[in-house]
């Protein structure tokens, strides 16, 4: 995959791999010791309600970066 901007990624669209529309990304965690990108950390469409992915407390969702099949105008990931 090709070098992105994380301040390009801000404000995303996410699609699933299924074709859903997940939501907007909203940010990103990395592991502090390795560099390691973790999670996209996603603001959910209102409609959405099981995704298989983790929450966090805010109701965000938590989607592992390996699930990440694509970035372009929008970013899909594995479902």
């Amino acid at each position: 995959m090709a070098e992105i901007l994380a301040e390009n990624l801000s404000g995303k669209s996410v699609t699933g791999s299924d074709g859903s529309e997940i939501g907007m990304l909203y940010n990103i965690t990395m592991d502090l010791d390795t560099g390691t990108l973790k999670n996209l950390i996603i603001e959910p469409n209102e409609h959405i309600r099981d995704t298989g992915f983790d929450r966090d407390d805010q109701g965000h969702l938590l989607v592992p970066v390996s699930r990440v099949q694509a970035v372009k105008d929008h970013m899909i990931v594995q479902r």
